[in-house]
């Protein structure tokens, strides 16, 4: 088959390297489903332990999923190369006009894959700070000497923020060809307001305040400092609650640090929930203590659910929660913050209100699907056009 045998139409082979619940995977799903003149595929490799997976999700949103044999996150040499040659093998077969790549696995091994079969366009999305700060500062070295050997082979990068560009810049990745597109979902489920049961579900009044943390439970996301804020809060606040939504690696040592707090009644773990419209409808505000990030979904689709937010002073947080109009800006690691900023919106229900307009107004203006979808679309066509001259 050839390189846009389809008339017009535009062949996509989108890779990441697995499809765990999280920004990520949410992005890819929007562009593999909404991106009017393209036929796309989504080329994905296995989940971890307590991720979720969205896989299913992506196909019932009618998306075509393709697992790559050996294409998982953690470093092997042996899966590695079985995924190189499968992709290798995939591309020369199916003839994309362009692999587009996320996450730095799938960056790898898909982008040197596409090079190697001739693939004419090769476009990589940064999500988050993989490059600094993220691994540690030798596994960062090491990444940025990978990256920026990638870079030889890459016609073009995407960052979905400014403040992910400027780091790209800095350490001298993607220089002059390098395109901010900010980051977008289908948010049209958060439009209404649905209250939905976590209340009843934990068995608490309707005047309960609750207080929500949604994302995988990794160190990087630091859910010890809402535990700790909680900590310092439930005695003068009885009414205060702590729901955690999700999974991952630390689930047992965040139930052991909850009961060493003495919160046993006070802090509630959902698991992965289909239900986040209804969640986010419940939760009086939406945290993210996180030491780094990207631009984390979870603070956009509070917003558009109308939701008043915290987060850290890190990475894209500042690009998507102005401080004091849709939420509340603190330093990462500072419970006693995290304590003042929660109190401040608590305890003035109309400031609450007026951040959770701002917040959806936005997240619609600047982070609804179509946006992300018609930029992104229109970078590859602009970029086969010119692979072409």
């Amino acid at each position: 088959m050839r390189h846009g045998s389809r008339g017009d139409q535009l062949r996509v082979a989108i890779v990441i390297t697995r499809m765990n619940v999280g920004g990520p995977a949410r992005l890819v799903v929007s562009l593999a489903t909404h991106m009017k003149d393209a036929s796309t595929v989504i080329l994905t490799g296995k989940e971890g332990l307590r991720e979720g997976s969205m896989i299913e999700a992506a196909r019932a949103a009618g998306a075509n999923v393709v697992l790559v044999p050996g294409l998982r996150r953690e470093p092997s040499p042996v899966h590695d190369l079985t995924a190189l040659v499968w992709l290798l093998w995939y591309f020369l077969r199916e003839r994309p006009d362009v692999v587009a790549t996320h996450t730095a696995k799938a960056g790898a091994v898909g982008r040197l894959a596409a090079w190697l079969a001739w693939v004419p366009v090769r476009v990589h999305t940064f999500h988050g700070y993989v490059l600094e700060g993220y691994f540690g500062s030798a596994l960062s070295t090491v990444y940025r000497f990978f990256e920026r050997a990638l870079s030889l082979i890459t016609t073009w990068f995407v960052a979905i923020s400014p403040a992910i560009a400027t780091q790209l810049a800095e350490v001298g990745v993607g220089r002059r060809k390098t395109s901010v597109i900010r980051i977008g979902f289908d948010l049209e489920a958060f439009r209404e307001h649905r209250p939905g049961r976590l209340r009843s579900e934990f068995g608490l009044d309707k005047d309960a305040e609750l207080v929500g943390i949604v994302g995988r439970l990794v160190p990087i996301k630091a859910h010890e400092i809402l535990l700790e804020a909680g900590a310092a809060l439930v005695p003068r606040r009885p009414r205060l609650h702590v729901v955690i939504v999700g999974d991952g690696p630390r689930w047992a040592e965040l139930h052991a640090l909850r009961d060493e707090l003495g919160l046993q009644d006070h802090v509630h773990f959902t698991g992965w929930r289909d239900d986040l419209v209804e969640i986010y409808s419940d939760l009086d505000v939406v945290v993210c203590c996180s030491q780094m990030e990207g631009t984390p979904s979870t603070i956009i689709e509070a917003g558009a659910a109308g939701r008043p937010v915290i987060g850290t002073r890190v990475g894209g947080l500042p690009d998507i929660i102005l401080d004091g109009l849709n939420g509340v800006l603190i330093d990462p690691s500072d419970p006693p913050a995290l304590v003042s900023a929660l109190e401040r919106i608590l305890d003035n229900p109309d400031l609450g209100r007026k951040m959770g307009d701002e917040g959806r107004r936005l997240a619609f203006s600047r982070h609804a699907a179509v946006h992300f979808v018609e930029q992104t679309e229109q970078l590859y066509r602009n970029l086969v056009r010119v692979s072409a001259r």
